[in-house]
């Protein structure tokens, strides 16, 4: 976690770093080239942007001493290469501009060229603090929206899910209704036929009594008549 902090917020001090170096190697040549209040303003605007590029170069060195040892040479070699290309850039200007480094400190209230450095540069930290206070809450806020919608997926596709098994549970709960209706069919016809069966069995037990009775009744006939009626 701390290499990767180091080198993400190297990189931002880099391309922070790239983009005052871009506007800074141009201003000798117009300075060069101007004359009066314009190459006054020039002079002034190198002067703070050269602060600003010091400043982050601090910072720079701040996140190099924190830094794991395997990222911290490269980080080592390109911090002095920055230093030596700014050093090249403010000879440059005091070639180009004649007087640049000494008539601005005879001017009342300005006490060098980076008179105004120690204000700038806590406008500058003041800055680059909201700023990475502003991209950790973009961060969070990013993370905090993926980790929602994973959970919304997550919870769409589990009640996708359920509503499935319900269809399926609702599919089986209608064949077994079924089969209790064909079940309670046979039942009913189970007892309608119990019911024919055992009016047969009684209507069988009366026409046996029936013959029964009627044997007896032939054979004391027959009895009477072959042994009592001589």
């Amino acid at each position: 976690m701390t290499r990767k902090m180091s080198s993400e917020e190297f990189e931002k001090l880099h391309e922070m770093y790239r983009s005052l170096y871009e506007e800074l190697k141009l201003m000798p040549d117009k300075a060069q080239k101007s004359h009066g209040e314009e190459r006054k303003r020039l002079v002034r605007t190198f002067d703070e942007r050269h602060g600003e590029a010091e400043e982050v170069l601090q910072g720079m060195e701040e996140e190099l001493r924190v830094a794991p040892p395997s990222y911290r040479n490269s980080m080592s070699t390109k911090l002095r290469m920055y230093r030596r290309d700014l050093g090249k850039l403010q000879r440059d200007m005091k070639n180009s501009a004649p007087g640049f480094g000494s008539s601005y400190n005879t001017v009342p209230g300005n006490h060098g060229i980076y008179s105004s450095q120690n204000q700038h540069s806590t406008h500058l930290q003041s800055q680059r603090a909201l700023l990475l206070q502003g991209t950790d809450a973009l961060n969070n806020a990013s993370q905090s929206i993926e980790r929602s919608q994973r959970i919304a997926a997550e919870t769409e596709q589990i009640g996708t899910d359920i509503i499935e098994e319900l269809g399926e549970q609702r599919e089986q709960l209608d064949r077994s209704r079924n089969r209790l209706a064909n079940t309670g069919e046979n039942l009913s016809r189970s007892r309608k036929i119990l019911r024919a069966m055992s009016r047969r069995l009684v209507t069988n037990k009366l026409l046996l009594g029936i013959i029964i009775l009627m044997e007896l009744a032939i054979l004391g006939a027959v009895i009477y008549l072959k042994f009592f009626r001589k």
